[in-house]
């Protein structure tokens, strides 16, 4: 490789594609956080589906706002495995917070494209879950959640698409609260 080094990020990132250092190589990065996004990033690009998976992984604990457009596209990815990944940094919030969650204009089209026809029951199963995220503000992820829970020929993501859909465990859960309105009286205290 004449002219060119690689770097210490983008070594820890080649080895995400080793099973025997994939684990310690992900840990230094996350370790790593912002100063190994820009090698994380790079790697969504490499030719092994499993360095691109650890990505997605590291992705859904780093994420910044200028990765966001490239872990949607993730989702289109030819392995499963890796389209997994994607979903499911796409609709955790846990582990990054509201500061770069998705809007619907990003994520919707592709989530209720591969609810409906991913060939993979788990990327099925992980779409529902981001779908479900706009059940309460979109008519499109109520009805394709309530399609699912129909008609998908897994159980498992029949039950998962019923969870998110009205009436379902998680929507129920996840129901927006209304604001109270004051009255301008107060009780009084006796």
């Amino acid at each position: 490789m004449l002219g060119f080094v690689r770097t210490d990020d983008e070594a820890l990132v080649s080895c995400l594609g080793d099973p025997q250092r994939t684990v310690a190589a992900y840990r230094e990065l996350l370790r790593r956080g912002e100063s190994a996004v820009g090698a994380i990033r790079a790697g969504l690009r490499d030719a092994d589906p499993a360095v691109r998976e650890g990505c997605c992984r590291l992705l859904d604990h780093l994420v910044d706002t200028a990765s966001m457009g490239e872990l949607v596209a993730m989702a289109d990815d030819p392995d499963a495995r890796v389209r997994i990944a994607a979903f499911h940094a796409l609709a955790c919030d846990r582990c990054k917070g509201d500061t770069c969650a998705p809007g619907p204009d990003q994520v919707l089209e592709p989530a209720l494209r591969h609810l409906a026809s991913d060939p993979d029951p788990q990327v099925r199963a992980r779409a529902a879950e981001l779908v479900g995220k706009f059940a309460h503000s979109d008519a499109r992820a109520v009805a394709a959640l309530r399609a699912s829970h129909a008609d998908d020929p897994s159980r498992a993501v029949r039950k998962k698409a019923g969870w998110f859909a009205p009436g379902g465990t998680v929507y129920r859960r996840t129901r927006p609260t209304a604001t109270r309105v004051r009255t301008g009286h107060r009780r009084s205290s006796r």
